[in-house]
């Protein structure tokens, strides 16, 4: 055949179906035997659009993975993820060890070390937090330090509570532990605790708190807000009687703050939550064990009051601790524990048992350092008939008057710092109690 008996153009090619999509997983057309599905088919290529090709074939578009929704209104992040740590955490370079914190806040007289995750580390200088050029504390350093101060199993009790009480020991201090979670993270206070326990001497005690360590039986109690030196005061009466008398001292404290050596008198601490689980349990247990003084380190509920009152009635002298600003409010606050109807016999309860309320505080000194201040009520004839009446507002008229037993309010205590030059009258009037009084006082009316 010559070329010109040719057809001008080639018949069309019969167009093969396209193949059927893949099943996914699952569906029903996965199910379908193996006898029924078609074999693979081979498709060309779809011609390109160049001399020759059929226009109406359209060249495929390639398929775009379908985008995500937008977040829907009020949608937050997703939370951190827990508190990890690995079995040896070390602290981040530039980050100190806990040690290294404690010896140079021990060193520079500060009282308290605060650090926390993505904090800085702080020093409670004399009243005031200080600020360290130390890095912001990542959570690897955070962990090295629990590991450095507490053992596995209160680490573990930590995550699982998110709490934590406890002390560590140092050679040049001994330090008391809270740990507690924050919304940037886990966080911890140490509160840093002398080794050497200071002499009444030497933190420049008033001559009636020896007097008040020779009773043998009655309740001692030392108030004051946190941070005011109750436990530094405490612990050098305890001191004391461990010099002087042979007493059986029992200590029932959460942590054990100061460590006593027994000398003259026979000393056993115990710690709740270590060596006791409750601070009534060991309260009640300490009745027999034969003791002259026992040492509660806070005296938290009705419970606790009532087994203290009755351990000082039956011939022992009870020590403990509350949180109070004023040698009065103290009553009213062991009072307020009781219903209204249980009032009076606690009154009079109160009138037998108590030996001295001591409410204190501590002030800065113009020579950098801190001082005591004190409201000094001792149980006197006429104080007891107050309390056991209820009259508490004259045993508030009445201490003012009453030196010459060694009582004192917080405004005479802070006179004579300021007379002594210890303290300025700007601070006398700041931590007084009674700052129009305290005016008075300071202009010679009173």
């Amino acid at each position: 055949m010559t070329d010109a008996q040719r057809p001008l153009t080639p018949p069309p090619a019969p167009r093969t179906p396209p193949p059927p999509p893949p099943a996914r997983p699952g569906s029903a057309a996965a199910s379908v035997g193996s006898t029924q599905m078609m074999p693979p088919q081979t498709v060309a290529a779809p011609p390109s659009t160049s001399a020759g090709a059929n226009p109406t074939m359209p060249a495929a578009a390639p398929k775009m993975p379908p985008a995500a929704p937008p977040p829907p209104a009020g949608h937050r992040p997703a939370a951190p993820p827990p508190m990890q740590s690995t079995s040896r955490n070390k602290p981040s370079p530039g980050h100190p060890t806990m040690e290294q914190l404690i010896k140079e806040a021990y060193d520079k007289g500060f009282s308290d070390v605060h650090v926390g995750v993505g904090e800085v580390p702080r020093f409670r200088n004399r009243g005031e937090i200080d600020i360290t050029e130390y890095p912001v504390t990542d959570q690897s350093t955070f962990f090295s330090w629990l590991e450095e101060l507490l053992q596995d199993d209160e680490i573990k009790r930590f995550k699982e509570h998110l709490d934590f009480d406890g002390a560590a020991q140092y050679d040049f201090a001994r330090v008391r532990i809270n740990i507690f979670d924050t919304m940037r993270g886990p966080a911890m206070v140490l509160r840093l605790i002398p080794v050497k326990i200071l002499t009444m001497e030497q933190l420049n005690l008033p001559p009636v708190f020896k007097d008040i360590c020779h009773y043998h039986k009655g309740l001692i109690l030392v108030t004051g807000p946190t941070g005011s030196g109750k436990s530094t005061t405490m612990a050098a009466m305890i001191d004391y009687i461990n010099k002087e008398m042979p007493k059986n001292i029992i200590t029932i404290e959460d942590p054990i703050e100061f460590v006593h050596k027994s000398q003259k008198s026979l000393i056993k601490q115990r710690e709740v939550g270590m060596h006791t689980l409750k601070f009534d349990n060991a309260l009640k247990a300490s009745l027999r064990e034969d003791p002259d003084i026992i040492l509660v380190g806070e005296m938290r509920d009705q419970e606790t009051v009532n087994t203290a009152l009755k351990a000082a009635q039956t011939g022992h002298l009870v020590m403990g601790t509350l949180h109070t600003n004023s040698a009065v409010k103290t009553i009213e606050r062991i009072l307020n524990l009781y219903p209204p109807d249980q009032q009076a016999p606690m009154r009079v309860a109160i009138a037998e048992s108590l030996v001295a309320v001591i409410a204190q505080g501590l002030c800065r000194t113009t020579d950098g350092k801190r001082a005591a201040f004190h409201d000094i009520m001792i149980n006197t004839d006429a104080i007891r008939d107050y309390i056991r009446k209820g009259e508490i507002d004259e045993i508030e008229a009445i201490i003012p008057r009453c030196t010459f037993d060694g009582m004192c309010t917080m405004n005479q205590s802070l006179y004579k710092l300021y007379e002594a030059g210890r303290i300025t009258e700007e601070t006398a009037l700041e931590m007084s109690p009674k700052p129009n009084e305290m005016a008075q006082i300071l202009r010679g009316r009173v």
